[in-house]
């Protein structure tokens, strides 16, 4: 059994440990509150814009669709086809599973296409990648903390260089979608290039009647570069969330963990000190016996 001594320090370090996993509840619930409220705010523009697209592609034939970013290269084969992937991960542990799930689909991702460039955000993922020596190009680690529209307009600009000059041929987004306030699933989407049809499926048949100035294929042209950094502003936003939003469960996990110890501890602190209490009171009676026979002879 512990000392006396031994199991006050280790009380007063599960405290202490209690006190930090609990203000990072809190920190965490509250940036998740704020990026969710900042993404509600801006999802209106987005949507319409969503919608005005689809409703353009409805209106003028697939071979119409001219924008560089609709350039599905059918002719290059899947060997030969250089694949993006944006990988989304944060800047700080203490997330649970979160990162773990990332890497894994990443990893698994990277075995099934053969011409791999990668764009990380974050600085776990910097890590995790030059720990497994996998090269990197592009470092956007500066917005995995703060995911904003023009951060999301740099990123966008930067994959939109690179399809263009055709140094890739597919652009992935892999992070970790919301569902729910407890449920997350780590997600891989395609971004790039654009598919008519995906996107035609979105469209609100309501809008079905809107005249479109100058004509669709205009709108189109215009709406496109928009729609792609609203859909990696959207990744890097929901990406932000999960991660918050694991990390206060994991922190609610720790700070439950730890008045399961701490309980366990005082009750072991509390018989350990009434074994103490009790060996004194049997020194002092015996000694008290001791001087009494001493006395007497």
């Amino acid at each position: 059994m512990a000392s006396l001594n031994e199991l006050k320090t280790r009380i007063a370090s599960v405290q202490d440990t209690m006190k930090i996993t609990n203000a990072m509840y809190m920190i965490s619930n509250n940036k998740m509150r704020k990026a969710r409220k900042t993404w509600q705010d801006t999802q209106p523009y987005f949507d319409t814009l969503e919608s005005v697209l689809a409703l353009a592609l409805r209106h003028m034939p697939d071979d119409d669709a001219e924008h560089s970013l609709f350039d599905q290269r059918a002719d290059i084969p899947p060997s030969e086809r250089k694949t993006g992937y944006i990988v989304i991960t944060g800047d700080k542990g203490l997330a649970g599973a979160y990162h773990q799930n990332i890497f894994k689909m990443l990893e698994a991702s990277l075995k099934e296409t053969p011409n791999n460039q990668i764009f990380v955000v974050g600085q776990v993922g910097v890590h995790f990648l030059r720990q497994k020596k996998i090269p990197f190009d592009v470092n956007f680690m500066y917005t995995a903390q703060d995911p904003t529209l023009g951060r999301a307009r740099d990123m966008a600009y930067q994959v939109f260089h690179a399809f263009h000059h055709h140094m890739l041929d597919d652009v992935y987004v892999i992070y970790t979608k919301m569902i729910n306030s407890v449920t997350m699933k780590t997600t891989k989407t395609h971004l790039l290039p654009l598919l008519p049809e995906e996107v035609k499926g979105t469209e609100d048949p309501i809008h079905t009647e809107l005249e479109l100035y100058p004509d669709p294929k205009s709108v189109v042209n215009t709406v496109v570069p928009d729609y792609t950094v609203g859909e990696i502003y959207s990744t890097l936003v929901e990406a932000y969330c999960s991660e918050q939003n694991s990390r206060v469960m994991a922190m609610e996990n720790a700070t439950d963990s730890a008045k399961d110890i701490l309980s366990d501890l005082k009750l072991e602190y509390n018989r350990a000190r009434q074994a103490s209490i009790t060996q004194e009171i049997t020194e002092i009676a015996a000694g008290a016996r001791a001087q009494k026979g001493n006395s007497n002879n």
